[in-house]
């Protein structure tokens, strides 16, 4: 990837993970090495966290496939999601992302309960035919959703233009058509909505967003005024205890909660 390109020809692989499930806004990231990282390629490093990393030598075993090894399939509603280690699952959507370079791998039980929660609201009968996924991360939720409604527009954004590579990726392995009509998906670097492509597609019917708390908040007013009349909105990456200050939220803009989900990590569905 372009965003690699620092690290020359023998970038490092790196597999992000949530530490601390209550504290989400902190994330940790390795990044394997071939080699003994340069004094640049440490300076790379730093860039992506939040401090100095700690440099460690593992020895002469593969520990990226070994860590990959270690993540089980993700089964929600009629998708699994599995790493190249494992093999699709008959009678299933399958998807296979490798835990790399983005967020929302299916691991965590925000995207998995998007997926429920998507497979929950087609299992109801809902149809849409204008679907955005904001903060994609790897691109799973776009693709269930285009699994789901097939014949749907779709358009997948994140802030970090690494997502968007990685969701790119994503998609070849997938087979998701990439492109901007229907039953294809488009791909965008975007702050939030604020995106001409965003833009030019609104409004949409369905709008996706695994994001955090905050965010959800301060996006509230430009998610509905980019949703449809009747439209669907699925919240996700916030706490239980962060539930009722998002709900109130979205409700004084005049939505309804169809399902308020459950757990500690629950999945919103709002509708206009």
């Amino acid at each position: 990837m372009e965003d690699l390109a620092g690290f020359g020809d023998k970038p490092p692989i790196l597999v992000a993970d949530e530490p601390d499930e209550s504290r989400p806004d902190e994330w940790l990231i390795h990044a394997y090495f071939d080699h003994h990282p340069t004094s640049d390629e440490i300076a790379l490093l730093t860039g992506l966290g939040g401090g100095p990393p700690q440099i460690e030598q593992l020895g002469d075993a593969n520990w990226v496939a070994i860590s990959q090894a270690g993540l089980q399939p993700i089964r929600a509603g009629r998708f699994t999601v599995h790493t190249p280690t494992f093999k699709p699952e008959p009678n299933r959507i399958n998807f296979e992302i490798d835990a790399g370079l983005a967020f929302g791998t299916g691991q965590h039980a925000t995207t998995a309960g998007c997926l429920a929660a998507l497979d929950a609201l087609r299992e109801g009968g809902a149809s849409f035919a204008n679907i955005a996924d904001i903060g994609t991360g790897t691109g799973l939720l776009a693709f269930a959703a285009l699994a789901l409604w097939p014949e749907a527009k779709c358009i997948a954004t994140d802030i970090d233009p690494v997502a968007i590579d990685v969701s790119r990726e994503n998609a070849a392995i997938n087979r998701v058509k990439l492109g901007h009509g229907a039953g294809e998906l488009l791909l965008a670097v975007a702050d939030g909505m604020d995106s001409p492509m965003l833009a030019a597609r609104a409004p949409f019917d369905l709008i996706v967003a695994n994001i955090l708390a905050g965010p959800l908040i301060e996006l509230a007013p430009d998610f509905r005024k980019a949703l449809a009349l009747r439209g669907t909105i699925v919240l996700a990456g916030l706490l239980d205890t962060q539930t009722e200050g998002v709900t109130a939220t979205y409700a004084n803009l005049g939505l309804t909660v169809a399902d308020p989900g459950s757990g500690e990590w629950p999945v919103l569905v709002l509708t206009a």
